[in-house]
Formats: structure tokens, C-alpha cells, sequence
């Protein structure tokens, strides 16, 4: 499959004359606990020819395509992912430390990891996760609950709780983050995990009360302890720099 989404990406550039970057799992894929039938969430980040960018005209800033063979992929041109980049956005920081890497320009990538580390912003990324993590609550408290809601709610209040914690971006591996979780719910997750790997992304699970208890726990924590965290350092000009210097 790998090879069938390089050959994608390929094609992409040659049909809107481009020039990708950076191209990642995202998703379940990445995050560790995909079902059988979980699309492929491809992410990525391209570059015009220079001319582009001297326009006076907003022009389009993000390439979607979709394949009948469930090749989901989507995003940012190089602008735009830099000025998201000053904000400590949290989707791309996941991309810029995936574990499933398709495609990198290897001194580019270097380059956007570290100046993630030096905009990360603690409480930003925290807020990001603190309120996807609230999005999912209400169906987590259902009678029965899909999978794929449970471990999305799960993964983002334990980044949450992990921010706060470490004060560091946290592992895209969903399994990775386990280790600060109490022993019982680890114990829980990996069952659940076994039992999502089997079934597709309709299966309903009856409600694990034990998850839930954990989950609302986990909000009011993050909740009591995000105005203990700090902000991203302002770096306008090197990113300006960054930015100039990648497209000449």
C-alpha cells in the first residue's frame, strides 16, 4: 500500500504542479488502534514554484483527494502550514512526528520539527485536545458506544494529561501515551484494542463504565490544571526566514 500512495502523491504533483515535502499517516493508522476497514489518512505539505507566492490574489492553499480504494488524503500548502506552525497546531505537530512516514524531504522535515519544538505552546495544544476530548463525551456515555469514539476521546485526554504532566508535545502512538494511565484502565484499553482490530468501524461496543469514569476524570483534570501552562515562544521572523528560504 505504501507504494500505491507514493505513486498517488506523485501524480498530485504533476497535476497541480507542485512539489511535496512532507507526507504522513494520519488518523488510527498513525495513532496505533485501526480497525480493518480504516481509511488511509494521508497527510501532507507541498510547495508552488515561487511566482505563487508574489500574487496580490488569494489563491487555493489546500489539495483534497479521495480514491475508491479508500486513499483519503489532504492539505497544506507550505504557507499556510507555516503560519499554523507559529500557532502550535496540533494536527500538524502529530504529522511532523508520525510513525508512519510515506514521503520527506529530510533537511525540510528537520527543519519544521525544530521549529515545532521551539513555537510549541503548551496550552494551546492542551485546548485542542481538552475540547476533542469533551466533542466525544456524550456519545461515550451511550449505551453502546462505537469503538473508534472511545479511543479518539481516550487519546486526546491522555495527550491532555500528558502536556500538563511533561510539559512536552505528546506521542502520537496511542500506546505510547498508556504508561500514564492507571494500571486497570491500561489493562482495558489493550482488551478493547484487540477486540477493534477485529471488528469494522460500525461495531458497537456495550458501554465500558470503568472508560467512561476514567475519561470525565481525565476533562476535569486537564480542565483544573491548563492555567498552569505556558505559551508558545513568538518566533515571526525565523519562520519568516524559514519561509523565504524555502521558496526561493
Amino acid at each position: 500500500m505504501k507504494e500505491k500512495i507514493r505513486q498517488k502523491l506523485q501524480e498530485i504533483e504533476l497535476q497541480k504542479n507542485v512539489e511535496i515535502l512532507f507526507a504522513v499517516e494520519s488518523g488510527s493508522r498513525a495513532w496505533g488502534f485501526a480497525s480493518p476497514d480504516s481509511d488511509y489518512d494521508i497527510r501532507f505539505i507541498y510547495k508552488h514554484e515561487a511566482d505563487y507566492y508574489l500574487s496580490l490574489w488569494e489563491k487555493p492553499d489546500v489539495i483534497e483527494f479521495m480514491t475508491e480504494d479508500d486513499l483519503d488524503g489532504s492539505r497544506w500548502d507550505l504557507r499556510k502550514a507555516v503560519k499554523l506552525l507559529a500557532k502550535s497546531n496540533a494536527p500538524l505537530l502529530e504529522w511532523l512526528y508520525s510513525p508512519v512516514v510515506y514521503f520527506e524531504n529530510e533537511e525540510f522535515a528537520n527543519a519544521m520539527r525544530e521549529l515545532a519544538n521551539d513555537c510549541f505552546s503548551p496550552i494551546a495544544t492542551l485546548h485542542h485536545y481538552l475540547e476533542t476530548t469533551k466533542n466525544f463525551m456524550e456519545v461515550c456515555e451511550q449505551e453502546e458506544v462505537k469503538l473508534k469514539s472511545y479511543f479518539y476521546a481516550l487519546r486526546t485526554a491522555l495527550a491532555g494529561k500528558w502536556i500538563i504532566e511533561s510539559n512536552s508535545f505528546p506521542p502520537v502512538n496511542f500506546m505510547e501515551l498508556l504508561p500514564i494511565a492507571p494500571q486497570n484502565i491500561q489493562e482495558k484499553i489493550k482488551e478493547l484494542t484487540v477486540i477493534k482490530a477485529s471488528q469494522d468501524e460500525k461495531y458497537l461496543h456495550p458501554k465500558e463504565v470503568l472508560i467512561t469514569d476514567f475519561l470525565m476524570e481525565t476533562v476535569k483534570f486537564n480542565q483544573e490544571n491548563a492555567s498552569k501552562l505556558g505559551s508558545g515562544k513568538k518566533m515571526n521572523e525565523e519562520l519568516d526566514l524559514f519561509f523565504r528560504r524555502e521558496i526561493i
